[in-house]
């Protein structure tokens, strides 16, 4: 027997979910320089698929495989997003050090890609708590897509606002961010449990 949950309640977890990735998003707005439009339609892209794929992964793998990556997904995340983060700060003070020789940062499908799987390990374990449940997998997992992707696409356009006026900060920042939300993915799961 399929459960078919309130439309409501899986809009409210498909914005629980999409929290992390939104912060990120307002992350990459901040620090890409050019093209807003073409990387907050990538990102919120990558972020929304990601988020919604997780999910089905976690509800066909099972409680197996979620037990197995139950234990270390948050410190994958961490991993990834104080890279990431890390990276983006010694850029920066690069940069500020040498500014004539420092070229614009690009958009990369690379670090998005790793962002956004970091960001959307969670919604693994939330799949197979929603294949325990029964539920319509199929529209839980398009409606935590299309609110992701919502979600990123703004966050990338209201950071490059925020980026352009705080320009040579807004890497440090950055970097700074990712890293701080990886270690608050880690504080959650291991003070709070998962969703």
């Amino acid at each position: 027997m399929v459960i078919f949950l309130n439309t409501a309640l899986l809009v409210y977890l498909a914005f629980g979910l999409a929290m992390d990735a939104f912060a990120v998003s307002l992350t990459n707005g901040m620090c890409y320089r050019t093209g807003a439009l073409k990387n907050a339609l990538a990102t919120g892209t990558a972020f929304g698929l990601s988020q919604g794929l997780m999910p089905l992964l976690g509800y066909y793998a099972g409680a197996t495989f979620s037990a197995v990556i139950a234990g270390i997904d948050h410190w994958i995340a961490l991993a990834l997003l104080g890279v990431i983060g890390g990276k983006m700060i010694v850029e920066a003070v690069k940069e500020r050090k040498a500014p004539a020789a420092h070229t614009l940062k690009a958009f990369s499908i690379k670090t998005l890609t790793l962002q956004s799987i970091a960001t959307s390990i969670d919604a693994l374990a939330v799949g197979v708590g929603l294949g325990v449940m029964q539920v319509d997998i199929v529209a839980a997992a398009a409606i935590i897509a299309v609110v992701t992707f919502l979600c990123c696409f703004a966050g990338v356009l209201i950071g490059k606002r925020f980026g352009s006026r705080f320009r040579d900060k807004a890497e440090i920042l950055g970097g700074v961010i990712l890293i701080l939300i990886g270690l608050h993915i880690v504080f959650e799961h291991l003070h709070h449990g998962f969703l």
